[in-house]
């Protein structure tokens, strides 16, 4: 069988390098390098020829950087014949730029989708894209992991008798009521507005609150306005308290001032699919390394990665109320 060969562009070699140790294969070394005119060139370091490649890099600030750089040794293995060529993507940023909501704006995620294939991508690598749907702008297959479970194991072993788990929108009530059946708690969501990036106001909360911890599951925490904005209604409407947990912590501008110094707030909680952000001590990482190295051990074997999910699927928990529409 073709061996495994795994590099890491600039973005997060931690996690790559993880990765590596939970599947037992080496980070083969790459080298990028900056021209005097700001062009860049990579050069992969390791024997390609007929190998299973996999490029670990999350799409963070700065992103046209990493993309970039990740268009490059993409292409860089598929002239070096590689056999096959996995992106694997922590974290797509541009998911969010999924649809025409204004006139004469380009939809982002599909075009990037469109520059990782003809780069030479032969299969893309991904968790918890912001808009399903970009799931479908790929013409290669696409594995879209989760990390719910990984999630809800920081909750497992408490008392969750008073604890409802709330989405800052509609459009992630979803995902949330997944996982309050993981964990078996009531789920709540907010009906958010968004004005601008960085502004949103959340008009009302779907379900019962009052009197109840809260934990508030969200996909990406950018700037944390959506989140600052639920904690304020849920203190509103009777919420005693809540902790923050999300897949991609990006902690982007007043984030980490604004959940540091909120009063509500008892923990935050990310997985490593970004860096840790700087000055934030007290959050709490738990890691999906483990989850892409499982996933890329049942690529390479020819295995189903679906099934990474058994326990995590809602299916396979508890049945819980859906959601009070």
């Amino acid at each position: 069988m073709r061996e495994i060969v795994v590099f890491s562009g600039s973005a997060h070699t931690v996690l790559a390098e993880q990765i590596c140790r939970d599947l037992g294969v080496p980070l083969s070394p790459v080298e990028i390098h900056r021209f005097s005119n700001d062009c860049l060139q990579v050069q992969l370091q390791a024997n390609c020829r007929q190998r299973d490649v996999y490029i670990v890099q999350p799409l963070v600030p700065p992103t046209q950087e990493h993309l970039m750089e990740l268009l490059l040794m993409i292409d860089a293995a598929r002239g070096a014949s590689a056999q096959q060529i996995t992106a694997v993507i922590p974290h797509y940023a541009y998911a969010r730029s999924d649809k025409k909501d204004a006139s004469r704006i380009s939809i982002g995620g599909r075009l990037v989708a469109d520059m990782l294939t003809t780069a030479g991508a032969n299969r893309v690598l991904t968790m918890a894209l912001h808009a399903p749907q970009v799931h479908g702008f790929f013409s290669v297959p696409v594995d879209h992991l989760t990390a719910i479970g990984v999630l809800a194991d920081h909750f497992r072993g408490r008392d969750l008798s008073d604890t409802v788990v709330v989405s800052p929108d509609l459009g992630n009530a979803k995902t949330a009521t997944q996982f309050a059946r993981l964990l078996g708690t009531p789920v709540a969501a907010g009906s958010k507005q968004r004005l601008a990036d960085d502004r949103v106001v959340i008009d009302a909360i779907v379900g019962d609150v009052s009197g109840k911890r809260a934990i508030i599951l969200d996909d990406e925490i950018a700037t944390g306005g959506s989140i600052i904005e639920l904690l304020d209604r849920l203190k509103d409407l009777g919420c005693t308290q809540a902790a923050v947990a999300c897949t991609h912590g990006l902690f982007a501008g007043p984030a980490v001032e604004r959940l540091r110094s909120h009063p509500s707030i008892t923990e935050v909680i990310s997985t490593d699919t970004v860096p840790r952000p700087n000055g934030f001590p007290e959050l709490q990482i738990t890691s999906v390394a483990g989850l892409f190295a499982e996933a890329i051990k049942r690529i390479h074997d020819g295995e189903s990665v679906s099934s990474l999910f058994d326990g995590v699927d809602p299916t396979h928990a508890p049945p819980q109320p859906k959601l009070p529409f």
